[in-house]
């Protein structure tokens, strides 16, 4: 029988086509062909919650100094916040490494290797490395609800010292629910799966604002220690979050590593979910977007005009719609940028306004720093290699 100019005729389907809900099986009727599996429970798209679990995406660098001691941030891998509170903590260099499980498909880990130890904590020191998730990505666990999904989270840890760590997550009604795992083999890769309840209580917002934080506890104070750990989602009590857990950094020897972070619906924790590298810096660039990254010198990366003879206005469109109005970042110094324009090259320091910024583009230059014929367009230029500029979005 041909098929050309014609459509098949799928069969109906029937209950063993169907599995929770994901057709498993199509079938061609004319032809008497089952096709193979189109997609199975453990391998829809996009499951995976968190955004640059295997560490691939670092925008803002690959590798920063000094972080800790007051200094909480984004600082290499996009989407992992460092977090601190308390004096005196230690500080660690933050890395995008090389270092990976054997075997497993990553390429790159997160890195924190204490360079200031500190062996005394006290009562209110706390540090984590953390993921923040948009309250609208969260919907589908059906939190508040009677029908409130569990979560499970994996992933594979390497760590110097080892014992016991915490996990948590953190909603925005000041819920929270930790649980342990232990650390067994020093300077070993070891994967790492917890699951959490499901929560009834405690719905989240539909928008684009916090959810939810994802929190790998680093050390912790006895104000996080000194209760009892809170294994059921509950409101926040300060003593219960962080019990048991280990100080990673009581000694400059110690270096914790983390990648493969996966957190989905269900209690079972599937394959990392692999994304392309355009997609995975896209979901990125939602929340941080570089517009000019260091080392950039002799670079064009924008075009723009003379509003009047000392004012120019330049504009860029997003790669992709930003989670909301950014902000612009920049490193900026002495003639670090030029406007060039008929012929001529105009210095100036920085971008001194923000006309308008939205989602979806920035129109932003420089007011009093240039000199020129308004109305003459033209293109802005990297003079140093520490120049900087970037949109943050971040939650």
């Amino acid at each position: 029988m041909s098929y050309i100019g014609k459509t098949p005729t799928p069969a109906p389907l029937t209950s063993s086509d169907i599995t929770d809900g994901i057709i498993t099986t199509t079938k061609i009727a004319d032809a008497n062909v089952t096709n193979p599996k189109l997609t199975s429970g453990s391998q829809q798209n996009f499951r995976n919650i968190i955004i640059n679990g295997d560490m691939s995406i670092a925008q803002r660098g690959t590798s920063v100094s000094g972080v800790g001691n007051g200094d909480s941030g984004y600082h290499t891998c996009d989407r992992w916040k460092f977090f601190e509170l308390g004096a005196g903590t230690g500080e660690f260099t933050q890395s995008q490494s090389t270092d990976v499980p054997t075997g497993q498909g990553f390429a790159t880990s997160l890195k924190m290797d204490c360079t200031t130890a500190d062996a005394s904590l006290a009562a209110a020191d706390v540090m984590w490395i953390q993921q923040i998730v948009e309250a609208q990505n969260l919907q589908y666990i059906k939190k508040g609800t009677s029908s409130a999904e569990s979560l499970t989270l994996s992933f594979w840890v390497y760590a110097t010292k080892t014992g016991t760590n915490i996990c948590e997550l953190y909603d925005e009604n000041n819920r929270q629910v930790s649980k342990s795992y232990t650390i067994s083999s020093s300077n070993t890769w070891e994967k790492k799966t917890i699951t959490f309840p499901a929560d009834t209580s405690g719905a989240l917002g539909n928008d684009n604002g916090i959810g939810m934080y994802v929190n790998f506890f680093l050390l912790a104070g006895s104000n996080y220690t000194s209760g009892t750990l809170s294994e059921t989602w509950t409101s926040a009590t300060a003593a219960n979050r962080g019990v048991g857990q280990v100080n990673h950094a009581d000694n400059t020897s110690n270096n914790f590593y983390i990648t493969g972070v996966q957190l989905e619906a269900g209690t079972t924790a599937s394959d990392f979910e692999f994304l392309p590298a355009d997609v995975n810096l896209q979901r990125c660039q939602r929340y941080y977007y570089t517009l000019l990254p260091l080392n950039s010198v002799n670079k064009y990366f924008l075009a723009g005009y003379y509003y009047s003879t000392n004012y120019i206005y330049c504009n860029t469109i997003f790669p992709t719609v930003m989670r909301t109005s950014p902000s612009l970042e920049q490193v900026s110094g002495t003639n670090y940028f030029q406007f060039y324009s008929a012929a001529s090259g105009d210095q100036f320091d920085d971008f001194t306004n923000t006309q308008t910024l939205n989602p979806n583009s920035a129109f932003f230059g420089n007011n009093g720093g240039v000199s020129g014929t308004a109305g003459n367009a033209g293109a802005v230029y990297c003079g140093n290699n520490a120049a900087y500029v970037a949109f943050t979005a971040e939650l």
